[in-house]
């Protein structure tokens, strides 16, 4: 599950519970939830840092959980609305109307990746944590909205290689010079600290919320077409 913590203009969005967080039918529509609040709790200057309880961030998808279907097609049947359920999450980051940060304190992997991409910023550990996206391994395919983000967001044609098709294993400090990582500090609380002063930053230019989603989505078509988002035609106040 996650919680929601506000502190001034800065949101906290906490995976809690399960140290694996798995991507379940239960922390999906935990999170989506705590999204709408947070969304309609926008104003200007808001900004929210996303981050998690213990070892992991999030595995990705509950694989137990399908493979607990009394058979395989509910087990295909369970994965795929799991996959489904996790698009309006993606589509709901890439619409807040506010600056997004995530500080990625464990491993990210899979499905569970999709919600550091999904971010405007990323920050890291240097001493613990991977970016994996291990598809490719485990015999599954790319969903769409999976693959228009990834494209959009990993601008290294070769990077984008190499995690997609070869399913490699990302540290922080590589996360950085392939330009998909922000920064990357040396314990949890560093990652957090930063996030925070990163926030505190981005909260004082008062940004006007609903035309920095715009904008947003503006940057990235492919993604936003693929997950339904319809760009507003927002009326200059000049």
């Amino acid at each position: 599950m996650c919680s929601l913590e506000k502190r001034g203009n800065l949101f906290f969005l906490t995976l809690t519970g399960d140290d694996q967080h798995r991507l379940g039918p239960p922390l999906i529509s935990s999170i989506l939830s705590t999204i709408s609040k947070i969304s309609s709790q926008a104003n200007a200057g808001s900004v929210l840092i996303t981050t998690a309880h213990g070892k992991y961030f999030s595995t990705g998808f509950d694989l137990s959980y399908a493979r607990s279907a009394p058979s395989p097609s509910e087990a295909i049947d369970r994965l795929k609305s799991m996959v489904e359920s996790l698009r309006p999450v993606a589509a709901a980051f890439m619409s807040l109307p506010m600056p997004t940060i995530i500080a990625v304190t464990g491993h990210a992997a899979a499905g569970g990746l999709m919600l550091p991409i999904c971010h405007d910023y990323i920050l890291m550990r240097s001493d613990h944590g991977v970016l994996l996206m291990p598809e490719v391994d485990l015999g599954l395919p790319l969903p769409d909205y999976f693959a228009a983000v990834m494209r959009e967001r990993i601008k290294s044609p070769a990077a984008l290689r190499d995690m997609m098709l070869r399913g490699v294993k990302v540290t922080g400090e590589e996360g950085v010079k392939m330009k998909i990582v922000d920064s990357v500090y040396d314990s949890a609380e560093r990652t957090i600290d930063a996030a925070v002063r990163l926030g505190e930053e981005l909260a004082r230019r008062k940004w006007n919320g609903e035309v920095y989603a715009e904008i947003r989505k503006s940057l990235y078509p492919e993604s936003c077409q693929v997950l339904g988002l319809i760009q507003k035609q927002l009326v200059s106040k000049i």
